[in-house]
């Protein structure tokens, strides 16, 4: 467990890239394998704003690296934070630990929040306007809707007193599972329903993309599915029955438009509507 969290504390940026072009070309060949839906679109034209939202992302996250270094050192060097204050325990439980509330402060949290403030919901709503659901959703996220993430993550690692090889560790691990979780494949149900009580699943996390309240406030999850059945948040629909999108933007052209997606936070504020 050592030698994980130094080879994370010193991650080179070339394993970084590889983690995120692997994962996307692995989960798109196993889209072509096992699809959940056989969508009528052309694949790589649907990607390329998507693939916009990611490389900004990265911009955005690799200018504000600094941030999270600087806030994970001074934890560490002054003793504070919920892992700083707990007991000795064994490295293995200490990573498990800082990772499951990382996922809590980082993911679960900002996630919530942003789908309770009208002003957050509206910038984080271009990611719930992809009509085609894949892997290449992951990273679909409003440059304002990457900043928000990173101070959530901030935050998290201010609070709970995470050294930076558990970060990127985190990191990693959230990159590789929303990719999983949006991409358009189709497991076995009870291998998925197995799936869904440790981790974030594909039929779990879809139901997050359906059009209509209340499915599209559930499943909140990034990693770990915990934290939505904690919380009461967790519902079940049946997976053939998901529609994509949000019923309240149903204009398709317009969600899948680059521009029109990079305008799509200062619209008129507008919820989804209930079932």
């Amino acid at each position: 467990m050592e030698s994980i969290i130094d080879y994370f504390e010193n991650i080179p940026s070339l394993h970084r890239s590889i983690i995120l072009v692997g994962g996307i070309t692995f989960f798109w060949l196993l889209e072509g394998a096992v699809p959940l839906f056989k969508f009528n679109y052309k694949k790589w034209r649907h990607a390329l704003p998507n693939f916009f939202f990611t490389l900004t992302t990265i911009v955005i996250n690799f200018t504000l690296a600094f941030l999270l270094l600087l806030t994970a050192d001074f934890t560490v060097a002054n003793d504070f934070g919920i892992l700083n204050w707990l007991p000795d325990m064994p490295l293995w439980l200490y990573v498990v630990l800082g990772v499951l509330l990382l996922d809590l402060i980082g993911a679960y949290l900002a996630h919530f929040v942003e789908h309770r403030v009208g002003l957050l919901w509206m910038i984080h709503l271009v990611h719930h306007t992809d009509h085609n659901v894949d892997t290449t959703t992951a990273n679909r996220h409003h440059p304002l809707e990457s900043i928000i993430r990173f101070v959530f993550t901030l935050v998290g690692v201010s609070i709970i007193g995470t050294p930076i090889g558990i970060v990127m560790l985190y990191q990693s691990l959230s990159l590789v599972a929303t990719q999983f979780s949006h991409a358009n494949i189709k497991l076995p149900k009870k291998i998925d329903e197995i799936l869904s009580w440790v981790i974030v699943s594909p039929d779990m996390h879809k139901i997050h993309h359906h059009y209509r309240l209340p499915y599209t406030d559930s499943n909140y999850g990034n990693i770990f599915s915990i934290w939505d059945r904690i919380f009461g948040t967790y519902l079940k629909y049946d997976r053939e029955s998901i529609v994509y999108g949000v019923d309240t933007f149903p204009d398709e052209k317009e969600n899948g438009s680059l521009m029109g997606l990079l305008k799509q936070p200062f619209h008129k504020y507008r919820r989804p509507t209930s079932e």
